[in-house]
């Protein structure tokens, strides 16, 4: 017997891409849903902003990749570089071009995506987002969920027959239904640095990575506020250094007149700073309570994975969802959608993310240099260098289930 009669909809936890993806899928199916966001606003957040091939074709039927490549910078051609040797291997996705409409890398910042959702979703009738409003903590049965959420101070109860945590790497709905997380953490400090600099007069694609034992780089040109756009570096950091530290200017200075010395200084857009974490939750299902996006899985960046997965599983969740709320299955299909998404988390996320940080900051030098013999060999051969293709822009890792 449920705790209550449980309102027929669907309760969604973080206002981020992968939530209001989830959402606007869910109630174009018919699903009524719910998002609650812990913060006032949609939040920008600079850190991701490369999308792959299939994730624009997930978004394309919501009409939202249209506006996404109308406004972003399409990068056909990216780079990895040995910073030391000048070494190049090119890779040029046009050699996908049979098998996407998007034969490319978009540049578009993750914080510009999350208002084109939200647009599409405030035209569903039977979609509603609650801002200031935290998620604390939910009880949950056969029937349905009855989550806590607080607001202004004050505790309200909503009751659902779903639960889906996408609010993130510090998910609460993640803490609350006792999944396991299991992975590491990174002993670097990665910080994240924006200027309008051009640094394509060096020869520098506008994605690219930079190897070198000790301090490698990953550059990206984005666009900003709008031409020309700004660069986008990024660089580890020894732990020990503290947070102001990191963000303090002349560390930025230094780090970027490292990498490119000039005579005036760089002017400086934008300083982050975080911490680097691969994990998996065991399950991305328990009970009536289901996991996406970074609360199911968190990466490195390097290969721009970890965004775009977390669409991916929101694609996959509708999918599974509509699926059992419309009878047309059984709970098997959440229980296929944590299985798929978890594998592909494991088994391309995972390997991929920690090989392309490993191979950036290999310190033998004749593991190095074979490593980039290797991938120029790659580069250079139109059938090895579509095979590496179809598994650095996750048009494998969807394919396969």
């Amino acid at each position: 017997m449920g705790i209550l009669p449980y309102a027929d909809r669907v309760l969604v936890s973080g206002a981020g891409p992968v939530g209001l993806t989830i959402a606007l899928g869910l109630a174009r199916r018919g699903i009524p849903v719910v998002v609650v966001e812990q913060e006032p606003a949609l939040t920008i957040d600079p850190r991701a902003g490369t999308f792959h091939p299939p994730t624009l074709e997930m978004l394309e039927p919501y009409g939202i990749a249209q506006q996404m490549v109308a406004a972003g910078i399409p990068v056909r051609t990216w780079q990895i570089r040995d910073r030391r040797s000048s070494a190049v291997a090119e890779f040029d996705l046009g050699l996908l071009a049979d098998l996407t409409p998007y034969p490319y890398r978009l540049h578009f910042e993750q914080f510009k995506l999350t208002p084109l959702l939200l647009a599409a979703l405030e035209r569903e009738p039977n979609a509603e987002v609650r801002f200031s409003t935290r998620f604390v903590k939910a009880e949950q049965d056969d029937a349905g969920v009855r989550a806590t959420v607080e607001r202004d101070g004050k505790s309200e109860t909503i009751d659902c027959r779903w639960l889906i945590g996408a609010d993130g790497g510090r998910s609460g709905v993640r803490r609350a239904g006792t999944f396991n997380f299991e992975g590491f953490t990174w002993p670097e400090l990665f910080i994240v640095l924006s200027t309008a600099y051009d640094f394509a007069a060096h020869g520098f694609a506008m994605n690219s990575y930079l190897a070198d034992p000790e301090q490698w780089i990953a550059i990206f040109k984005m666009p900003g506020n709008g031409p020309p756009g700004v660069w986008r570096l990024s660089f580890p950091m020894d732990a020990a250094t503290s947070e102001e530290t990191a963000l303090a200017p002349e560390t930025a200075q230094a780090l970027l007149q490292g990498f490119i010395s000039r005579p005036e200084p760089y002017a400086i857009e934008h300083r982050n700073v975080y911490r680097l974490h691969q994990r998996v939750a065991t399950d991305f299902r328990n009970g009536r309570t289901i996991l996406a996006g970074d609360a199911a899985h968190l990466n490195n960046p390097v290969g721009a994975f970890g965004l775009n997965s977390g669409i991916h599983d929101a694609i996959a969740l509708i999918d599974a969802l509509d699926d059992v709320w419309h009878d047309r299955a059984g709970i098997e299909a959440l229980d296929r959608y944590g299985a798929q998404r978890r594998t592909a988390a494991i088994d391309h996320v995972q390997a991929n993310s920690i090989r392309n940080k490993r191979q950036l900051e290999e310190k033998d030098p004749d593991v190095r240099r074979r490593n980039f013999e290797h991938l120029q060999h790659v580069a250079a051969t139109p059938e090895l260098a579509r095979d590496f293709l179809l598994n650095s822009s996750m048009i494998a890792s969807v394919r396969r289930p």
